[in-house]
């Protein structure tokens, strides 16, 4: 089952992709922002960097975006061209089917044979600003729709590789053929698979028009100047999810839902039912757990259901993953088959973790030692078979010989750092502690691990705030343990524990150490 959820904050809105009510994509969009992927900019050009083969722009951002030559795309020289022209003519705009493409650029040629400082330059937002780096540009421009993506200063059709069918790629291509205009390449997107030929034409004149818009802004623009805005960043993530679909979106802001509502109505009004505005108390990330998984999930350590545990440590050069197995999965059967289980049960959740803090660059995990080749081999295959509903772009080697796994992966949007620890109430800040809105959750799983080990008592001595949490009420945890094990828990309150400290005794009155 697939979840979009949208809440709002006084910074703007955070919008929660969940799987299965996990949540696996994290996004914010502030209120403010003004460079999002996907933006187009007349920017100027401020310097060239020979050494780097790139020059930096000025977008309007504090720091000048970064162009490399790689990113100048085929075309670049007609587009300068075609810009110079726009600006120009103002009011008698050449269309671009009427102009001549100039030779293309060579990939291994200077910038600095392209552009000169001052030059005005049309370039689009490929990466967000990230620490002290600018936002990254690209030359290539392109307009995505629902169905396509128009890339000016291009004649070829391709179709995504995520359509399997050949017969289902001719047929799209044909279409495509058929419809696009002279010096505009189209990429046909896997949502426009079974479509008819009329949604595809609809859907690709409406970039046609867009750009045509665009052209119009240029001609009345100085830079820097932002000429075309991407869509809002909740409407893009359905338009480019449409393949997946969601089973149902929830969002607690007015506005939004507006939004969604009138776009939903124009390209899916089949799916405007499963829009839904959360009218309950406080925020929908709160109503629906996603604040406690968010605190659970973006701390250096990150406990697994079967009491495995990641530890994640970013560093400037690559991000480090290490797989422990915790001492509740030291007994069974061989080492080798617990190694398995419990690395198995990590691919999963490390993909998942790729893709909520978006880590991008290189990753270097650390699993279980496996001494079996097959079992190498099997572990190879879940974790990329777990990356696969990972929409970046990413690279697997297998496991090294010493039982490393390496992943490069894509990043666009800037690292998700959230901080995940508290001001202590015993020391008022003088330390940090964990998360304590989890401290419930590693309770009732150790009393779950001790219970299924056949104790026949029970005795937990803990902070007065933790005994109170789990005593109070008439149908408290408690209560739920008696029902559930058949057997009582006994909580005794000690003031000498901190907060996060809690200690188990068997019916001997000796302590459990796990």
């Amino acid at each position: 089952m697939n979840e979009l959820i949208v809440s709002s904050n006084e910074e703007g809105l955070r919008i929660g992709i969940l799987e299965d009510r996990r949540i696996v994509e994290l996004h914010y969009e502030k209120t403010n922002k003004l460079f999002s992927v996907g933006d187009m900019f007349l920017g100027k050009v401020k310097k060239i960097v020979p050494g780097l083969n790139a020059a930096f722009v000025e977008v309007g951002h504090p720091r000048d975006a970064f162009l490399h030559h790689l990113d100048l795309g085929p075309n670049v020289r007609t587009l300068q061209k075609y810009v110079k022209s726009v600006q120009s003519s103002k009011n008698n705009i050449t269309p671009l089917g009427d102009i001549k493409l100039l030779p293309e650029i060579k990939r291994d040629g200077k910038i600095g044979q392209v552009f000169k400082s001052n030059q005005p330059i049309l370039v689009q937002v490929e990466k967000e600003a990230i620490s002290t780096k600018g936002p990254r540009l690209t030359c290539e421009v392109s307009i995505p729709g629902q169905y396509v993506i128009i890339v000016p200063f291009g004649n070829e059709t391709s179709v995504s590789r995520k359509i399997r069918s050949t017969d289902e790629k001719k047929r799209l291509k044909e279409i495509v053929n058929e419809i696009r205009p002279l010096n505009f390449g189209v990429i046909v997107r896997t949502a426009a698979e079974g479509r008819e030929k009329e949604l595809i034409q609809q859907d690709l004149e409406k970039l046609i028009s867009k750009w045509d818009r665009m052209c119009v802004s240029i001609a009345d623009s100085r830079p820097p100047k932002r000429v075309l805005s991407e869509v809002g960043r909740t409407t893009s993530i359905i338009r480019d999810m449409l393949g997946v679909g969601f089973d149902a979106i929830l969002t607690d802001n007015r506005e939004t839902y507006n939004e969604i509502h009138d776009y939903l109505q124009r390209n899916m009004p089949g799916q405007v039912k499963i829009l839904k505005f959360f009218k309950g108390k406080g925020s929908v990330f709160e109503a629906r757990g996603l604040e406690k998984q968010i605190k659970a999930s973006f701390g250096k350590t990150v406990t697994m259901r079967n009491g495995s545990y990641l530890v994640i440590e970013h560093t400037e050069a690559l991000h480090v993953i290490d797989v422990n197995s915790g001492s509740k999965n030291l007994q069974g059967s061989t080492l080798e088959d617990n190694a398995l289980k419990i690395n198995t049960v990590a691919a999963e959740e490390i993909a998942r973790q790729l893709r909520l803090r978006d880590m991008g660059g290189i990753i270097v995990i650390d699993f279980i030692d496996l001494k079996k080749p097959d079992n190498r081999k099997a572990l190879f295959a879940t974790l990329k078979e777990a990356m696969k509903r990972d929409p970046a772009k990413h690279s697997i080697l297998p496991m090294s010989r010493f039982g490393l796994v390496q992943v490069t992966r894509q990043r666009v949007r800037p690292q998700l750092n959230i901080s995940t620890s508290e001001m202590c109430p015993c020391c008022s800040g003088s330390g940090k502690i964990q998360p304590s809105i989890l401290i419930t959750d590693e309770i009732k799983n150790n009393v779950d691990f001790l219970m299924k080990q056949n104790k026949e008592k029970l005795v937990l001595y803990t902070h007065p705030f933790v005994e109170s949490f789990l005593t109070k009420g008439f149908y408290n945890q408690l209560l739920k343990w008696r029902f559930k094990y058949g057997k009582s828990v006994k909580v005794i309150s000690d003031d000498s524990l901190p907060l996060m400290e809690v200690k188990y005794f068997n019916g001997k009155g000796v302590e459990i150490q796990f």
